[in-house]
C-alpha cells in the first residue's frame, strides 16, 4: 500500500489502481487516498458488450480491494478501454504490435471507454463515460520514433493523450480525464453521492508512490468540458 496523499490527513477513499495517471487525476481534485491495485483477470466475457465489460471489470476491482483490506473507507475502481473497428486495442505486446496499431489508427477516430466504480458499505455503483478521438496521419518513421521514446510499451491503443503522443491528436470529443483513465466528472458525481469530499488540501510525498503524487509538467491541454 502507498502512502497516503494527503498532508497528516487520514485517506478519504482506497484507490484500487496501481496507474500513476489516475492517482494524479485523483490528487488534481483534491482527494486523499491510499493506491491498493487490484489483482483480477481482466479478459473479457464471450459475448459480453464492450460496455458492460469495462463497467463489470471497474466494479470488479473496487469490490476485490474492498472485500481483501476489510475496510470501511470506499474503494473507487476503474477500467479503459480502446477501441477501433469495436476491436479492443489492449496494450501492445512488442514494437510491432505497437506499430502494427499507431498504423490501425492513423487518420481514423476511434472510441475510449472509461467505468468508474465505487464500492462502499451501500454495494457499488459505476459510471461510463465514452469519448472519440481522431489521430492525423502518421508516418512510419515517426511511429518508430514515438516507440523508441518508450511511452506506448504499457498504453493501451500504443499512445498516449497525456504524454508525447498529445501531438498525435487531432480531435477529440467527450472527456480528457476519461482518456487518460479516470473521468473526473463521472468520479466526482459518485463522490459526491457517497460525500467524499473533493478540493481538500493535497501535499505530495517522496518515497514510493512519489510519482503518482508528483505533480505534472505543466503541459495541460485546452481545458474542455467533462
Amino acid at each position: 500500500m502507498s502512502p497516503p496523499s494527503g498532508s497528516g490527513a487520514a485517506p478519504a477513499l482506497i484507490l484500487a489502481s496501481a496507474s500513476p495517471r489516475r492517482a494524479q487525476l485523483l490528487a488534481q481534485i483534491g482527494v486523499s487516498y491510499h493506491a491498493v491495485p487490484a489483482a483480477l483477470d481482466e479478459r473479457r466475457e464471450p459475448g459480453e458488450p464492450i460496455e458492460r465489460c469495462v463497467l463489470r471489470l471497474a466494479e470488479q476491482k473496487a469490490l476485490q480491494v474492498r472485500c481483501a483490506r476489510r475496510t470501511s473507507l470506499p474503494v473507487l475502481g476503474a477500467d479503459t478501454a480502446v477501441l477501433l473497428d469495436e476491436e479492443m486495442l489492449g496494450k501492445p505486446a512488442d514494437r510491432a504490435a505497437a506499430l502494427s496499431m499507431l498504423a490501425r489508427l492513423s487518420g481514423r477516430s476511434h472510441r475510449v471507454l472509461t467505468a468508474v466504480a465505487l464500492a462502499g458499505a451501500d454495494g457499488v455503483r459505476s459510471l461510463l463515460s465514452q469519448s472519440e478521438v481522431r489521430l492525423r496521419r502518421l508516418s512510419a518513421t515517426e511511429c518508430a520514433a514515438y516507440w523508441d521514446s518508450g511511452e506506448p510499451r504499457d498504453k493501451a491503443g500504443a499512445y498516449a493523450i497525456q504524454g508525447l503522443g498529445a501531438v498525435f491528436v487531432e480531435e477529440l470529443h467527450g472527456s480528457y480525464s476519461g482518456v487518460v483513465g479516470l473521468p473526473l466528472f463521472e468520479t466526482a458525481t459518485l463522490l459526491a453521492e457517497a460525500g467524499v469530499p473533493l478540493w481538500q488540501p493535497v501535499r505530495t510525498r517522496p518515497g514510493r508512490g512519489a510519482a503518482a503524487h508528483r505533480p505534472a509538467p505543466d503541459r495541460r491541454p485546452i481545458r474542455r468540458r467533462e
